[in-house]
């Protein structure tokens, strides 16, 4: 168990092991969701749910609907998985693409997104033309992205991961570049932003503790990063 998150550790490790992807999205999404506000009726739209234990989670702990949207992962497996959690009447999954959500202007209290926003949301445009627009005024957003300790200057890459880096790699920007990203919205103020100082101990130790697809790689990662150039970044911020 890691220490500091009392809502993921009721959680079942085999249950984590066997559906998630990426880094521990749940003790992800319970420190992201310290720093919101979620009311039980909420509408959240979790985007980039993959197999939707995050879409659980947010069912469970704050009694609110959550529309668990991802792309690669049908909606026909996520609505079984719901079903088996108990929690099918309040999570309604959908297949959908980021920059094609199906949802009304002004549906949703709340976005939240772990592990999944810096696949579709690094152009400026993004958050305003696609996002942000489907949150009710005064409603919240907030995301967990890995990162990196500093910008890197265009064709640099950290040491020790010469041999590791992949094309996925260049939407690593620093929290500097997506608060900056954020500032130039015309519809989010940002509330919070933290380079988040236990991130790369959590996306170790959960790799060790439950295992995720592609574990073998994050801990080769993980393991060669000299200059703790990887890490996870937080953001949150509300319509205005």
């Amino acid at each position: 168990m890691i220490k500091g998150f009392p809502k993921a550790s009721k959680y079942d490790p085999e249950w984590m092991k066997n559906n998630m992807m990426g880094p521990n999205s749940i003790y992800l999404l319970e420190r992201l969701t310290d720093r919101m506000d979620l009311k039980p009726g909420m509408r959240v739209l979790d985007l980039g749910c993959g197999m939707g234990i995050t879409s659980v989670f947010l069912a469970k702990e704050f009694g609110v609907q959550v529309w668990a949207t991802d792309l690669w992962i049908s909606a026909a497996d996520n609505f079984k998985r719901f079903i088996k959690a108990g929690v099918d009447n309040m999570v309604y999954p959908m297949h959908a693409e980021a920059h094609d959500l199906p949802y009304a202007d002004g549906f949703f209290d709340v976005v939240t997104s772990i592990d999944a926003y810096h696949y579709f949301g690094t152009e400026k445009e993004y958050l305003d033309t696609y996002c942000a627009k489907l949150i009710k005024p005064e409603g919240q957003i907030g995301i967990v992205v890995p990162g990196l300790s500093k910008e890197l200057i265009k064709g640099e890459i950290p040491e020790g991961l010469e041999n590791y880096w992949e094309d996925d790699f260049n939407t690593f920007h620093s929290l500097e570049w997506w608060k900056k990203l954020w500032d130039s919205s015309n519809m989010i103020e940002v509330q919070h932003y933290e380079n988040m100082a236990d991130g790369k101990k959590i996306w170790y130790e959960s790799i060790w503790r439950h295992g995720d697809h592609g574990s073998d790689f994050d801990r080769e990662i993980l393991s060669a990063d000299k200059t703790d150039a990887l890490t996870l970044l937080l953001m949150t911020g509300k319509v205005i």
